[in-house]
């Protein structure tokens, strides 16, 4: 099986995470020109009902999977292995089944009363078939981390983006003279059929590389498998609370939002458009680079555990302070583009204005969020998995107390849910921060800071510079993109010069051997 090192399995994963987040801003765009904000509104209130459900059947497996496995090849143990898979694969299996039936007859229920509307119980309902294959999915995920081998899920996640963004233009099409709840579902169908194609993928990888037989003396293996199973939970209980926090919040917000946005003197469609144009206008621009910083958390959890076991602690914290800077560096071009040019920004890729000023607001607070993944994936290698579940829990307290008491003013409304969100991102991230730092893993990165605020300074005047030449009565395509290549190659000019990015980093990896060939 091919293993790539620390930096190689990041690139792999980063360039994955460059084409599905570029194909799913694609599948987004479709999804909101055909059903507009109110579709996507009704889309994204069944999606956190979804995302509860698939944290609660993984129950944290990928993360706990990724670590025993490691450890286990370190040492060549390969029946430790099969036994870490098939304990997982009887955990999330079991768990799928449960969610899959309940989610199905509480669909309605859920539609009715707690999203306040209706229509969202079509989506709900069409989504269902997907908690059983990423139960699936996540125990071969965390395989793959584990051997340190990120090819097949970089690839499988490409697949899955090109299925659905194919399938997506002719469901939501064909659904839409229905009505735009039919839309909607056929918008999740097309998530769960690029799901299925996706497992498809990985399983005929997983088995033409696991070199043993999961099927023989199976029973066995599983009888022998309650040790096994206490050393996946040490790491998957903490792991699954911090996700199952963030899911539970995720699940109440549109909840909440609802009914405060009710308070505030909204209508139901009026109040689900609203919601639609933050979830699904707003924070997928806000998301989109996180694609790097997902794919150095999913890379620092072996890495920082290989050294942590061997005492390296000035690795430890190299590897911290280098997925800060790569976060900050990927996120820092998109945050000065979104402040200097909202409206232009979203009139050009979904046709609206809409949620401007709430994308300007937040795009610099997101540049925690970016750091957000890697400290956390950083506490969940160093076993410290549950401050990290207790930061999370008093960010999505906090979250809550501040949506609940802006959101229902009729002088903030859908503003005091985007002030609320970015509230929970700069308490769940300075907490993290905190723990590292009372610890003694690393020391508060201040150099980094001050390189990075006049790197994005300079950047930022630059670009206000540039909006005089910007016509803003007709909003160019070719102007607004113009303008975001002259400031990323000044960007990433500075970058160099301060160090941000270094040339060491660039020139370790090894390009004549670097590809997807399996």
């Amino acid at each position: 099986m091919s293993k790539q090192t620390f930096l190689q399995g990041a690139l792999i994963l980063v360039m994955a995470g460059l084409v599905t987040r570029l194909l799913g801003f694609i599948n987004r765009i479709v999804v909101a020109r055909v059903m507009g904000a109110e579709g996507v509104g009704l889309y994204m209130m069944a999606l956190p009902t979804l995302i509860l459900a698939m944290t609660i059947t993984q129950f944290g497996l990928p993360v706990a999977i990724s670590k025993r496995v490691s450890e286990a090849e370190a040492s060549g143990d390969e029946k430790k292995i099969k036994r870490i898979l098939m304990v997982s694969l009887l955990i999330t299996g079991s768990l799928s089944i449960v969610f899959t039936i309940g989610l199905f007859f509480l669909s309605p229920v859920a539609a009715h009363y707690f999203l306040t509307d209706e229509r969202a119980v079509y989506p709900l309902l069409a989504v269902t078939p997907i908690i059983p294959i990423i139960a699936i999915s996540s125990v071969i995920r965390g395989y793959f981390q584990g051997r340190q081998n990120m090819k097949p899920q970089a690839i499988s996640q490409v697949i899955e983006q090109v299925v659905r963004i194919s399938t997506v233009i002719f469901l939501t099409k064909w659904l839409m003279p229905y009505g735009v709840e039919y839309a909607a579902a056929g918008a999740m169908a097309a998530v769960v059929l690029g799901e299925f194609i996706s497992l498809i993928y990985m399983m005929r990888h997983f088995n033409l590389q696991k070199g043993f037989r999961l099927r023989k003396s199976w029973k066995n293996q599983i009888s022998k498998g309650k040790q096994t199973f206490n050393e996946l939970m040490s790491i998957a209980l903490p792991t699954t609370g911090s996700r199952f926090i963030g899911s539970l919040t995720y699940f109440f917000e549109p909840i909440l939002v609802a009914q405060s946005l009710a308070i505030a003197g909204l209508a139901v469609a009026e109040s689900t458009k609203q919601y639609g144009e933050l979830t699904g206008y707003v924070l997928p621009l806000l998301f989109l680079p996180t694609f790097l910083t997902h794919a150095l958390a999913v890379s620092l959890v072996p890495a920082i555990s290989e050294a942590g076991a061997k005492g390296h602690k000035s690795t430890i914290q190299y590897r911290i302070l280098q997925a800060i800077r790569l976060s900050l560096a990927s996120g820092g071009v998109m945050t000065i583009i979104f402040m200097i040019f909202p409206a232009a920004v979203l009139l050009t890729i979904y046709g609206t204005s809409s949620g401007a000023f709430m994308l300007q607001f937040m795009a610099p607070i997101f540049l925690l969020h970016y750091i957000q993944t890697p400290l956390q994936a950083s506490l969940q290698a160093l076993d410290m998995a549950r401050p990290a579940m207790w930061n999370t829990l008093i960010g999505a307290v906090i979250k809550f107390l501040v949506l609940v008491s802006l959101s229902s003013q009729p002088e903030f409304g859908i503003h005091g849910v985007a002030i609320a969100i970015s509230t929970g991102v700069v308490v769940v991230t300075l907490l993290h921060m905190a723990v590292l730092i009372r610890h003694r893993v690393f020391k508060l990165p201040v150099q980094l800071m001050v390189k990075f605020i006049v790197v994005t300074g300079l950047t930022g005047a630059l670009g206000y510079a540039l909006k005089l030449f910007f016509i803003s009565g007709s909003h160019s395509v070719v102007a607004l993109m113009s303008i975001a290549v002259i400031l990323t190659v000044f960007y990433l000019t500075l970058l160099f010069i301060s160090r941000l990015l270094t040339k060491e980093e660039w020139n370790m990896i090894p390009w004549n051997r670097f590809s997807f060939k399996r």
